[in-house]
C-alpha cells in the first residue's frame, strides 16, 4: 500500500509502478448480481446451461464487471490524503481482450502514468489498469483510469 499525502506527494507518483492487488474469484452469484444491476442479461453471462454449448464453454463475466473492480482494487494499492476530494474523471483506451470465465481470478496491476495540472489548482492523475487472468496470456481488461483530486 503506497500513501500519498497531498498535492507534492501525488505528483511524484509519476511513473511509478503501484503494484497488483489481491485475486478476486469471479462467482456466478457475481456475475447474475450484476446483471440484474446493469440489466445486461445475456445468456453468455447468466445462463450456465446454453453457456456450456457456446464458444467458451461456461459463462463468463462482463466486460464492465470486471472494469468496475478497478476502484475497490486500487484501494488496496493506493491511499491518497490531505485533498479535499477526489473525482472519477474518466476511462481512456478501454479494451477487453481475454474473456473472464466464471470460477477464474482476476487481479488489477496498476501503475501512474502521469499526473499534470487541471484548472481550480488541482491534478489530474493517469493510471494504466491492466486486469490480470490468471493462468491466461492475456489480461481480461486494459484502461487508462483518470482521476481528478482537488483542495
Amino acid at each position: 500500500m503506497i500513501t500519498a499525502n497531498g498535492f507534492e506527494e501525488i505528483e511524484a507518483l509519476a511513473g511509478r509502478d503501484l503494484g497488483t492487488s489481491d485475486w478476486r474469484t469471479v462467482t456466478q452469484d457475481l456475475i447474475d448480481t450484476f446483471a440484474e444491476v446493469s440489466g445486461d442479461h445475456q445468456w453468455i453471462h447468466t445462463d450456465p446451461v446454453r453457456a456450456a454449448a457456446g464458444p467458451f464453454g461456461r459463462t463468463i463475466a462482463h466486460g464492465y464487471m470486471t472494469l468496475s473492480w478497478g476502484i475497490p482494487m486500487l484501494a488496496e494499492l493506493l491511499h491518497v490524503t490531505g485533498v479535499g476530494m477526489a473525482l472519477n474523471y474518466g476511462l481512456n483506451k478501454v479494451r477487453f481482450p481475454a474473456p473472464v470465465p466464471v470460477g477464474s481470478r482476476v487481479r488489477l496491476h496498476a501503475s501512474v502514468l502521469e499526473v499534470t495540472p487541471v484548472p481550480r489548482d488541482g491534478v489530474q492523475m493517469v493510471r494504466a489498469f491492466t486486469f490480470e487472468l490468471e493462468g491466461s496470456g492475456k489480461p481480461a481488461c486494459a484502461a487508462e483510469s483518470v482521476t481528478r483530486y482537488y483542495p
